[in-house]
Order: C-alpha cells, then structure tokens, then sequence
C-alpha cells in the first residue's frame, strides 16, 4: 500500500525559494520511482521530475532544469523538491506520485498510467 503526504507549500515572492517536502511509505520491492507534479488553475497536471529511490537517477522537464532539484533521503523516507528562482507561473498545487509496480522512472511519470499514486497535495503561491 502507497502513501504519500506532501508538505512545505507556502506564499512566497518572485525569486525565493521552497523546498516542498514528500513522506513516503511503500513496499521498495513495488516502488522505485517518487515523482514531482503540479497543477495550476484551469490546467492539467504536469510532471516536473522524478527520482528513482534506488540509484538516485533523477529526470527533469525542461521548464524546470536548473531551477528545480529533486531528491531523496531513503532513511528517513522523503523525498524532496527544492525551488529557486521562483516566478508567478510556478503558482499550483504541488504533488508527488509514486507508482506500483517496478519500471523506468523516467518514462513512467510523464506516462499516461493508473500506476500512479498520489497525495493530497501542497499549495505553493508566487506573487
């Protein structure tokens, strides 16, 4: 069973930073990949990274490429989004995803797929 609880969202100015925080709790020999994801106002959930909780590999859309980093932290079962430079367009709700089943984490997030489990999300706000 796959739980997943996010915090850390917060209102910040253009330019700051956040670090958004993801407690996960899973079977290891059914999930390897924690995914970062957001949904702004009227649009469709979008896929910002992914870490495999194994080797650490991590994959990245490109909007995000040296703004965003993702990592995890397997004792103590996190698994992080660091935010820097932070625009009025980052505005969204923030979650993270895990799936269900071994695989390639990178084609797995941006994959349409019921494998996905998620939280319940954190609201970040840049204005």
């Amino acid at each position: 069973h796959v739980q997943l609880v996010e915090s850390g969202g917060d209102s910040v100015q253009p330019g700051g930073s956040l670090r958004l925080s993801c407690a996960f709790s899973v079977d290891r020999h059914k999930t390897n990949c924690v995914a970062w994801f957001r949904q702004r106002p009227g649009q469709e959930r979008e896929g910002l990274a992914v870490i495999d909780l194994g080797g650490g590999a991590e994959t990245y859309i490109d909007s995000v490429k040296g703004r965003f980093t993702i990592s995890r932290d397997n004792a103590q079962k996190m698994v992080y989004l660091q935010m820097n430079s932070l625009k009025p367009e980052d505005t969204a709700m923030y979650y993270c995803a895990a799936n269900g089943v071994l695989q390639n984490c990178g084609g797995w997030y941006l994959r349409s797929t019921d494998d996905k489990y998620w939280g319940q999300g954190t609201q970040v706000t840049v204005s």
